[in-house]
């Protein structure tokens, strides 16, 4: 399988073995390379030698199935790419649900807006839409699946906008695809954010972009 169909099936709930083994599969594209780390077993997507990725695993001390997301193994393969990242994040699906969103929404049509430039740099296909002190981002990232965003002023918190908007990308995306959002392991208020809306856990991803 290649990235794209390990990513299809889990959204369907069907995951690679949990054997503590390593896949290791091409990039998606030129832009996208990483690990995502499903139940005892990871998946690395790099255009790098498997035979590198699998003698690096190999020479940490460390229990093998966190070896794919140890910090040396991750820092290893950032220096071999020239690449960087920010963190590991929790990755989230859900299915699309038809009708309206459960807020107005009012689309962003600027190319040239910070938020949609922002969203360009990881994602095809971008649109974005605001709702009374948020924003909500849906476009094609890794391997093409749809994934979304939110972010929430800071005045306009609690008051349940950002599962609201985390469930508008829901009704978003094209009827039949999934949905996957990524939520850094430390913003809780995030993660409970779409979890109300029916976001469920389903890998840790360490998303690797290309160096500037």
């Amino acid at each position: 399988m290649d990235l794209a169909q390990l990513l299809s099936a889990a959204a369907g709930g069907r995951f690679p073995p949990a054997d503590g083994g390593v896949t290791v599969v091409p990039q998606p594209s030129a832009r996208d390379a990483g690990v995502v780390a499903f139940t005892a077993h990871s998946v690395v997507f790099t255009d790098e030698d498997p035979g590198w990725v699998r003698a690096t695993l190999a020479a940490l001390d460390c229990d093998p199935l966190a070896a794919a997301m140890h910090p040396r193994f991750l820092a290893a393969l950032l220096e071999r790419t020239g690449r960087t990242m920010d963190t590991i994040d929790l990755l989230t699906v859900a299915a699309p649900l038809s009708g309206d969103p459960p807020v107005r929404l009012s689309e962003l049509t600027d190319p040239e807006h910070p938020r949609v430039r922002r969203a360009l740099r990881h994602r095809d296909e971008v649109r974005v839409w605001t709702a009374g002190g948020g924003i909500v981002i849906v476009g094609r990232g890794v391997a093409g699946r749809w994934e979304t965003a939110i972010e929430v002023d800071e005045d306009a918190r609690h008051r349940g906008l950002g599962r609201a908007l985390a469930t508008a990308a829901r009704h978003l995306v094209p009827a039949g695809e999934p949905v996957w959002s990524q939520q850094a392991a430390g913003n809780a208020r995030s993660i409970r954010a779409f979890q109300a809306a029916g976001f469920r856990p389903v890998a840790s991803e360490a998303l690797m972009d290309l160096g500037s």
